[in-house]
């Protein structure tokens, strides 16, 4: 079952199935009660592309919070629930567009309907939430260990679980760290159901080692047609799981618009500071909607070459640079002044 097929499910005012563009989420890591805290963050989030933003619910505080976060912001709200089916009522009540919870640990059935009953009566979407590490001891057992077979059992045993009680509202999330336990995983899963999936890589680790697990992970996951909504998930600022996302998403033709950066490696040839010019680049043309590519090139031996194929382009030398347009020299400039040329065609780009 590819994206295109997958039922399409409403979060707020976002569609996610169903062949719909595949959503970015980011999750704050502010205390949710701290109004003034998350949604400041959330609206960081939103300035990079976030599209969907889920807070942690641990209290009856943060629940109530919600209810003061939602009127300023602009994307849907998932509040995470572990263990306390109470905080996933309050929640709805105050305002959540989606809960995420693990119907398995939130206390028995009896809890479980209690939970459903408000999501059915608000027709609040429910993630059902299944990670590698808190698989159950009999899957374990029956599966000789934590396995790819063992979390999709759980996840479509808490997804009947939920069907049982009349509700079919829902996204499914299946999770390991384990990188090709998770591709198979969801490999495994798309051939039992149609529900709509959220994709990630938990716990992946730093900005460094995450990004590498997430871009592999997620890049074989989607481009095999599986995914409908996606986080990044790094230790440190969620902004910068945004910027993964896109680039992911972007890289495999998914998803269009936002200036391409690529830029050389390093060589003996490099006569200017090429690693702070391209990181400089890249944060200048992160405010640019324009959907082209800019190429930042070490020399002016192979540069114009190498960035025919960009629409706009630099190359330094010594003390000096070639601005590139569309594969050809138009300028060449004194070095100090390659970032603000690339900033003047930037701005009067023809729309």
């Amino acid at each position: 079952m590819t994206r295109d097929n997958t039922r399409v499910i409403h979060i707020g005012d976002r569609v996610i199935g169903g062949g719909n563009p595949i959503l970015i989420q980011s999750m704050t890591n502010t205390k949710t009660e701290d109004v003034v805290a998350t949604v400041a963050q959330i609206k960081e989030l939103e300035a990079a592309g976030c599209e969907i933003v889920r807070c942690t619910v641990p209290t009856l505080e943060a629940a109530k919070a919600i209810a003061e976060i939602k009127p300023q912001i602009s994307i849907p709200l998932v509040a995470d629930i572990h263990f306390d089916y109470k905080m996933a009522i309050a929640a709805m009540e105050n305002g959540a567009d989606k809960i995420r919870i693990n119907p398995g640990n939130i206390g028995g059935m009896d809890k479980v309907k209690a939970v459903v009953d408000v999501a059915k009566e608000r027709n609040i979407p429910i993630r059902v939430g299944v990670n590698s590490g808190s698989l159950e001891k009999e899957l374990v057992k029956k599966y000789n260990g934590v396995t790819a077979e063992g979390i999709v059992e759980s996840a479509l045993d808490k997804v009947g679980m939920i069907e049982s009680l009349g509700y079919e509202n829902m996204v499914i999330s299946i999770k390991s760290s384990d990188v090709m336990m998770c591709i198979k995983a969801h490999e495994l899963l798309v051939e039992k159901t149609d529900y709509p999936l959220h994709v990630g890589i938990t716990e992946s680790g730093t900005y460094f080692s995450g990004n590498i697990k997430s871009s592999v992970g997620l890049g074989v996951i989607l481009y095999q047609g599986i995914g409908d909504t996606i986080r990044v998930s790094l230790t440190g600022n969620p902004v910068e799981e945004i910027k993964t996302a896109k680039l992911i998403l972007k890289t495999l033709g998914l998803r269009k618009g936002g200036i391409e950066v690529v830029s050389c490696p390093t060589c003996g040839r490099t006569q200017i500071d090429l690693i702070g010019l391209a990181n400089q680049v890249e944060t200048l043309v992160a405010g640019y909607p324009l959907d082209i590519k800019v190429a930042v090139m070490g020399c002016v031996v192979n540069g114009p070459g190498e960035a025919k194929e960009a629409d706009l382009g630099i190359a330094g030398g010594i003390g000096e640079g070639l601005l590139i347009k569309k594969g050809e020299v138009i300028r060449k400039l004194p070095e100090d002044q390659l970032l603000s040329a690339l900033k003047y065609e930037l701005d009067n780009w023809e729309k």
